[in-house]
């Protein structure tokens, strides 16, 4: 593609970038036949193609976000899979990062809008006080139809409601040293994320528990925190970069300290963000410090694959595997959640169209409810139509996305931690 950025505009490193993935891009269209809002909508401007020309015009001339390009972007849910399917090697997702930040810094939204986005940056990333909203959102949880009017503001509320959980388990896990049970043979950091704490604690006990079953050492810095990922989606650029540098410090401080064999991530979309770190902050004093965690951060699924062993039998339960856009798409990891769950005696199936998202994408299930919501009945779907006995995924938001339509939804390792001696999942209880 053809790109007219001017030298001052190219002295701005942001520019310089967008201007070398723009010139990428070969107006092919393939990423149209792959990408969910544009399956979905059937509009080209809710392509990664379409976006890309809104994205360009919107940065070579210089100008504010405007209503059309804030439509497109905002609804643009980030699963990758674009990237995936593209011959040329675009990387569309620094650049629709970029273009968030731009709409976000540029585009005056509407004052509901504005205070919706606020909220969930307030309250998502921080786990305290999530749980506290859910507290509050449980009594009327099965009340969203009594909201009056039928607006987008009205809808949202209404996605809010229905993925509040009946109820609220204590967290299980909180910042210490798990030791390794016998001869250690790994020491790893992992990241206890932030609404996945609230919303399925189990996922990090069943983590930590295979981890030291296995003789691997968990360290679970209290100063780490929420990954970004949640922030850096709606384009809060700098809240993204100071959650970045808090867990880089914490996680290089035990890298330093007693050492770290990995960095360990068991939610995708958190994973594929701390990969991206040496990226995130290229441009700050510790640079360095991020790449050395970058280079060190691996889906739970790639760490397991070299050391598991199960330790039951398998009682043959059927297992629908649900990949995660933000694992497949966004990491390139495919193999190893689905060998795991082969060598734990698991008979594994994968749906039809299993490149498409399931619409949940961080808050977009909130803030898109109704595209959300079309991509959550497709998928459930041809998940349906393999008559599992179980759904298993790598990524808390698409297991609260795909829960409560009668199939139970748990994480790969819950899985694989009751197989390997652990307690049986409470959602197949």
């Amino acid at each position: 593609m053809q790109t007219n950025f001017t030298q001052a505009q190219l002295a701005d490193p942001e520019i310089a970038v967008a201007n070398e993935i723009l010139r990428r891009c070969v107006h092919c269209g393939m990423c149209t036949a792959t990408c969910p809002t544009f399956v979905t909508l059937g509009d080209e401007l809710d392509s990664p193609r379409g976006r890309i020309y809104l994205i360009k015009d919107m940065l070579e001339n210089g100008r504010d976000a405007g209503v059309e390009e804030a439509l497109h972007i905002d609804r643009c849910l980030s699963c990758l899979s674009c990237m995936t399917t593209c011959p040329s090697g675009v990387d569309y997702m620094h650049l629709v990062d970029h273009a968030r930040a731009h709409v976000e810094k540029t585009f005056n939204r509407p004052l509901a809008d504005r205070l919706m986005r606020a909220a969930l940056a307030w309250v998502l990333p921080h786990p305290a006080r999530l749980r506290a909203a859910l507290r509050l959102a449980r009594p009327v949880r099965g009340l969203g139809f009594l909201l009056p009017g039928s607006g987008m503001l009205t809808k949202r509320l209404r996605g809010m409601l229905r993925l509040a959980p009946r109820g609220l388990a204590r967290a299980a896990v909180v910042g210490r040293v798990y030791p390794a049970m016998g001869a250690r043979r790994a020491r790893v950091a992992l990241l206890a994320g932030c609404a996945q704490q609230v919303l399925a604690p189990s996922i990090n006990a069943a983590s930590v528990a295979l981890l030291n079953r296995l003789r691997v050492e968990v360290v679970i810095p209290p100063e780490a925190g929420c990954c970004g990922a949640l922030v850096h989606h709606m384009g809060r650029d700098a809240a993204a970069r100071e959650a970045a540098r808090a867990n880089v410090a914490a996680w290089v401080a035990e890298l330093d300290g007693a050492g770290l064999d990995a960095v360990l991530v068991n939610t995708s979309g958190c994973g594929t963000v701390v990969k991206d770190y040496g990226f995130l902050l290229r441009h700050e004093a510790g640079a360095a410090d991020a790449a050395r965690i970058s280079a060190l951060t691996q889906d739970i699924s790639e760490f397991l694959l070299k050391i598991y062993q199960p330790a039951r039998v398998a009682p043959g339960l059927r297992v629908a595997y649900h990949a995660a856009c933000s694992l497949q798409h966004g990491q390139q990891v495919t193999a190893p959640p689905k060998t795991l769950l082969r060598k734990a005696g698991f008979e594994v199936m994968e749906p039809k169209d299993a490149h498409l998202c399931c619409g949940s994408a961080g808050t977009y299930n909130i803030m898109q409810p109704e595209i959300s919501a079309g991509l959550r009945r497709r998928k459930l779907e041809t998940l349906r139509e393999l008559r599992p006995d179980v759904i298993a995924a790598g990524n808390v938001g698409c297991l609260t996305q795909l829960a409560g339509d009668g199939v139970p939804a748990v994480h790969v390792v819950e899985l694989l931690d009751w197989m390997a001696g652990g307690e049986k999942p409470l959602a197949l209880s």
